[in-house]
């Protein structure tokens, strides 16, 4: 199972944060600033795998993916295999490339609910639903058009509102 989705910026500041696990707010930023502090002081030349058991306990594993200014880490637990959750991170920033043409961290900043819409598509629940970003995508252009037709629908019906005025 996927335990956590993290986002962050090379300074620390967390851009998406999704546990799949309940706990509390401070427990999460204490968690955010814990994985920080390893990504950080990681080499460039070294394995994007890494044991979290300290971190978020027993049989727990983290991987990474840097891109430019922005870090994409997936926290998991042994039933999951980390190749694929590497693979899955490419999906997912591919899905965002995509989205946005070439994403960029203010992109994520003011397209948060986008990104959200994109990482729902690829997880839920922890359970990794597709891999493939083109059916992401469709699934996202679908979604995006549902949201713009019913942003189109009148609630007041227009003899009503000829009827105000």
């Amino acid at each position: 199972m996927i335990r956590a989705v993290m986002v962050m910026n090379t300074q620390g500041k967390p851009r998406l944060a999704k546990f799949y696990d309940y706990m509390p707010v401070e427990k999460q930023h204490e968690l955010i600033r814990s994985v920080f502090g390893v990504l950080c002081s990681r080499a460039e030349n070294v394995s994007n795998f890494v044991e979290a058991d300290l971190i978020f306990g027993t049989d727990t594993r983290l991987v990474y993916k840097h891109y430019a200014t922005l870090y994409f880490v997936f926290v998991f637990d042994s039933s999951e295999n980390e190749l694929a959750m590497l693979d899955l991170i490419q999906v997912f920033v591919e899905t965002l490339d995509k989205c946005f043409r070439n994403v960029c961290e203010l992109d994520i900043v003011f397209n948060f609910s986008k990104m959200h819409m994109v990482l729902n598509e690829i997880i839920f629940g922890g359970q990794v639903l597709e891999t493939s970003s083109t059916e992401v995508m469709k699934a996202v252009e679908e979604i995006t058009k549902l949201e713009k037709a019913s942003n189109a629908i009148s609630l007041v019906p227009k003899s009503v509102s000829s009827w105000q005025n």
